[in-house]
């Protein structure tokens, strides 16, 4: 290729790997035969019959404090509703949910108010989970004033402008609103918004596949950096190989609800042990079978 750009792109294939773990770091979530069934109806009005969807299969796992643990699978596979269970934003059917020490399956609003800030999502397209109608200032400060983060006002405001720092963006667009930005750039406001609560654990749900390729590398080499600096716990949803090898340090594979293989991202991706990650790994990496 002539042109700088197609060039750029070509280069921009998500590269380097997981930030090293240091010591034996403490379990930061813990979830244990985890279920979650859906009930659906089939038929007419009158002579409909109910069946069981099982979404999420007694599935386990575990997160270490700055670790990144992948999970991924094909659309469908549970791998979104097992995230958010383990959140508490879906409902369990069953299982066990542990965070930071406290079991939290059977918490109510309430009880989980006060764990909110410390457990964040970045959701897949940032568009849609920025509110249009509000400015940089008052997209990131809502949480801090929600979770009564802060001495002050002022104190608020810097810690916006220290949270837009760290995800590289200015601090002087406080006023401006999610339309003026590019998606990378949504992105990085989306990202901004979780650390301003200093959290523990983030659940990143799809948040590179929106994003041009050269786009996507910077977000996954913030992403490391973020995880340096903060020691951050991050549950990564993806589809995409490429972009797990990179940032994950553990994998987990989903299917129809189930855990099919997990392991280290390495040993999953180079040495794949059932068909259906052969299958994931061929198409996610051009091999010719």
């Amino acid at each position: 290729p002539e042109h700088p750009y197609t060039k750029r792109l070509l280069g921009s294939e998500p590269r380097g790997r997981a930030n090293p773990l240091q010591g034996s770091p403490e379990t930061v979530l813990e979830g244990r035969n985890i279920r979650v069934t859906y009930t659906l109806r089939r038929g007419g009005a009158f002579r409909g019959t109910y069946h069981d969807l099982q979404a999420v299969d007694g599935l386990s796992l575990d997160l270490k404090r700055g670790e990144t643990l992948g999970l991924v699978g094909e659309s469908g596979s549970g791998k979104t509703t097992f995230g958010q269970a383990l959140l508490r934003l879906n409902k369990l059917t069953a299982g066990q949910v542990t965070f930071l020490g406290e079991r939290i399956e059977t918490h109510d609003r309430a009880q989980m108010k006060p764990l909110r800030a410390r457990m964040q999502v970045v959701f897949q397209d940032p568009f849609a989970s920025l509110n249009p109608r509000m400015s940089v200032r008052q997209t990131i400060e809502e949480g801090l004033t929600v979770n009564n983060i802060g001495k002050s006002g002022a104190d608020r405001v810097e810690r916006v402008r220290q949270a837009l720092r760290d995800s590289g963006m200015p601090d002087t667009i406080l006023s401006r609103f999610p339309h003026e930005f590019s998606g990378g750039q949504r992105q990085r406001l989306a990202i901004a918004r979780a650390i301003a609560l200093e959290p523990e654990f983030i659940l990143l749900d799809e948040p590179t596949s929106a994003l041009d390729l050269s786009v996507q590398a910077q977000i996954i080499d913030l992403l490391r950096q973020l995880q340096r600096d903060k020691g951050l716990s991050y549950l990564f949803i993806s589809h995409d190989l490429k972009v797990v090898r990179a940032l994950c340090h553990r994998v987990i594979v989903m299917q129809n609800g189930q855990i099919v293989e997990q392991g280290p991202v390495a040993d999953v991706l180079e040495n794949p042990a059932t068909d259906y990650t052969k299958r994931l790994v061929r198409a996610a990496f051009n091999i010719a079978t």
